[in-house]
């Protein structure tokens, strides 16, 4: 029995509230340059005839330093003399539209948002057309609202791409995992969707349907832990470091994903509070990478500058500081008010505020707010009938399904019988726990539907009983969970985490089950009259080595936090219709983990201390999961195919003609040496035939990593540089071109943070099959 009838059924009760009308709210939308308004008419900011350039130089100087001032916070006033209405920076969007920021209301005309799945388990999907299309999804129904009156700003505070480096990041549920690359896939695939961009990019021509914004600039992936706060952290990262793990994915946000807006983070990277740090905002962001847009503090991240790490003596020497370093919006009021004391005190010259105002109101210029009623332009036509489209909630429930991770399957417990005598127990504290599908940063969703109401359309013959009162499960009642296991055909557990366990501010100081959680899943799998089916929801990797080894258990799904349409998809697994094929895009640690601090920003292990370094590319230790694990209900078969899969690469034919350069064991090139056109020159394919030798048509991501038996000089023991979704009918085989470039995807950074190709072997490897590549320089 397919479910995707039962997305639809609580539009009844959504349609009732989408046409309310709010009649203390205006349904019209803020905006300036009204025509009818022949004041305003005349001024040449209003003209859409003139660049934008041209535009904001003739607004800014018309304003007075006051207004000016009042123009750098998130909260930005009117200027009523000019016919400017407030305007809200802060708005959030992380994976559907919120009403977490001031920017947007959820009440009124339109009452609801589609919430699609937290990021992480988005990115298990390992797809660049999903990402793309949900960023789409995202843009539409921010601009649908905004065109109902309901939102005061059209920028949004998303994606966020630090890397996942540390299991017990309570944010690591927000981003696309620990990967780089794949990290700023993500966002260039998200960031074109909400920005109104084709797939490929090169289309946006200016315009906004609405903007996104790369966060947090740089380095931050420690929010609370051991006494340690983001506020007063210093992140000491090595320039190594800095180059291929954590600015890749910033630096992808903007070159490729063209974003408009960049949050500089509240912690410091080696002694420089990042939003106050030049060489990071204005050499790297809008020098190296061209970056044209806004840069926004967190919230109350310039304060903490002074207040909290006393980098700046006075108050003003902080807004001196960010707005020198190319900051541009605080998003709290520290610039409002300390600014124009430090002009007074002659320590800010006015140009930078200008300078910041430029950037500030040449988004909301692209984003048509200042070419008249936005109704009539570009983007008008997108209505209140967009959001919570059946389209986007279909949308919602593809994201869900694709993106949830087969972890065990043992005997092929899975999928589960579709008949209609059977009888299931769904037992633990998140079977029936709506809130936690949705994760942090979302708004009302269009639906939301559990795990038990999925499972219900399933098997009539349910019986529920949640274990646990809470996931801290502190006193579970396992007698009564054990007498309902015992009476039922299957059982299905569904335990794991919530936001009481890791959210923003709280880093979690262990990676096993909260409180008694695996004392009464014990108990229950003891219990059953089968091996029962294990589910994880979570956005943090969690170390149930227990239940991986207990042949009692005989299934383990992971479905992270899976949004609105979750409790569809997890059922839908579970009974077959639909075969799984997410891949984890995280590394899942043993407890041993938590030994290693938190505030260690090394990626690189080191042998003589012990240090076991991070993530996949690192980490030498002992694991439960490994990046990019999972199963399915089909077998795949992968190999090369060697005729059109070269063995050798040679670097050392490049037109510059500087001689490869020795390092302690191994003769290597600089990229820079090589130079864009050789390495452009030099990109090769690699074939792979994949076949599905099992009894059902499976989605799955097909990854290609390269690997090194013995690195040396800090490279990666493995990297992830290519990966495809591919569908395969049962019995069908295929064959996927991935093109490489050598000085991207064979190169990594020396300890001076120069990317350099080492010669030597390497391995191309899909799933259990390697292909020997040598490289010589």
């Amino acid at each position: 029995m397919k479910l995707r009838a039962l997305i639809l059924i609580p539009l009844i009760f959504f349609s009732t509230l989408i046409f309310l009308i709010d009649l203390t709210e205006s349904t019209q939308p803020p905006y300036s340059c009204d025509s009818s308004n022949p004041s305003t008419e005349s001024y040449p900011f209003c003209k859409t005839t003139l660049p934008i350039h041209e535009r904001v130089h003739d607004l800014v100087s018309r304003l007075t330093l006051d207004e000016k001032i009042s123009q750098l916070v998130n909260s930005a006033p009117p200027i009523p003399r000019l016919g400017i209405p407030s305007y809200e920076w802060w708005s959030e969007a992380l994976h559907g539209l919120a009403d977490v920021g001031k920017g947007v209301r959820l009440y009124g005309t339109v009452s609801g948002a589609t919430s699609f799945p937290q990021v992480i388990l988005t990115a298990a999907s390992f797809n660049e057309h999903l990402w793309y299309r949900i960023g789409q999804a995202i843009g539409t129904e921010a601009r649908a609202v905004y065109n109902a009156g309901q939102a005061t700003g059209m920028t949004f505070w998303a994606p966020n791409i630090n890397i996942f480096r540390d299991p017990r990041w309570g944010r690591g549920q927000e981003t696309p995992g620990e990967d780089p690359m794949m990290t700023g896939k993500y966002a260039v695939a998200y960031v074109r969707g909400v920005q109104g961009d084709s797939y490929e990019g090169g289309k946006l021509a200016g315009h906004l349907k609405a903007s996104a914004c790369c966060k947090h600039f740089t380095a931050y992936d420690l929010d609370s832990w051991n006494n340690v706060t983001r506020f007063g952290f210093n992140a000491k990262v090595t320039q190594q470091d800095l180059a291929d793990t954590y600015q890749p994915p910033f630096k992808s946000c903007v070159e490729q994903g063209k974003a408009s807006g960049i949050m500089c983070a509240y912690n410091q990277v080696n002694g420089v509070p990042s939003c106050a740090d030049h060489n990071l905002l204005t050499k790297t962001a809008r020098g190296q990478w061209d970056f044209h847009g806004y840069i926004t503090s967190d919230c109350d991240a310039v304060g903490i500058i002074h207040d909290v790490q006393g980098y700046a003596k006075q108050p003003e020497d902080a807004v001196v500081d960010v707005l020198k370093a190319g900051m541009d919006v605080n998003c709290g009021t520290y610039l409002q008010n300390y600014t124009k004391s430090a002009v007074q005190q002659k320590k800010l010259p006015i140009t930078y505020i200008d300078k910041a105002l430029h950037n500030l109101f040449s988004i909301r210029m692209r984003l048509g707010l200042f070419d008249g009623n936005p109704t009539k332009l570009l983007f008008g036509n997108i209505g209140p009938d967009q959001v919570c489209s059946k389209q986007h909630q279909v949308l919602a429930l593809e994201a869900a399904e694709d993106g949830i991770v087969l972890l065990k399957n043992a005997d092929k417990l899975l999928p589960l019988p579709k008949s209609k005598g059977i009888s299931l127990a769904v037992i633990g504290p998140n079977a029936n726990a709506s809130e936690t599908l949705l994760g942090n940063y979302h708004g009302p969703p269009c639906k939301l539907i559990t795990p038990l109401e999925g499972l219900l359309g399933y098997a009539k013959n349910t019986v529920y009983h949640p274990g646990c009162d809470t996931v801290k499960c502190p006193n579970p009642t396992i007698d009564q969970a054990v007498k309902v296991a015992e009476q039922a055909d299957y059982v299905v557990l569904i335990v794991g985490l919530d936001q009481s366990e890791e959210r923003e501010a709280h880093d979690r100081d262990q990676l096993y089950l909260p409180g008694k959680q695996q004392q009464l899943i014990s108990s229950v799998a003891k219990a059953a009259k089968k091996p029962v089916i294990l589910v994880i929801l979570s956005g943090g990797p969690v170390d149930i080595s227990a239940a991986k080894d207990n042949p009692k258990i005989g299934s383990i799904l992971w479905a992270g936090y899976p949004g609105e349409a979750g409790g569809i998809a997890l059922a839908e697994i579970i009974f077959g219709d639909h075969n799984p094929g997410g891949r984890l895009p995280v590394t899942w640690y043993t407890q041993d983990y938590i030994k290693t601090p938190m505030t260690d920003m090394r990626m690189r292990h080191d042998k003589k201390s012990g240090y076991p370094g991070r993530t996949y590319r690192f980490y030498t230790g002992k694991r439960v999961f490994d990046f990019g694990y999972g199963l399915s209900y089909s077998n795949y078969a992968y190999n090369f195919v060697s005729s059109l899969t070269q063995k050798k690469l040679y670097l050392n034919e490049s037109s510059v003609g500087l001689p490869a350069k020795n390092s302690d064991s191994r003769r290597y090139q600089l990229v820079s040496d090589l130079g864009e056109e050789f390495c452009q020159k030099n990109l090769f394919k690699v074939t792979v035939r994949a076949k599905n030798d099992g009894e059902m048509a499976g989605k799955h991501p097909v990854l290609l990593f390269v690997s090194q038996k013995n690195p040396s000089n800090g490279s990666p023991i493995k990297q992830l540089v290519g990966f495809q979704s591919v569908i395969l009918s049962a019995g069908e085989k295929a064959e996927f071109e991935f093109i490489l470039n050598p000085c991207e995807h064979f190169s990594h950074a020396n300890e001076d943070g120069l990317m350099v190709v080492e010669e030597g072997s390497r391995f191309l490897v899909v799933g259990d099959v390697e292909h020997p590549i040598h490289v010589i320089v």
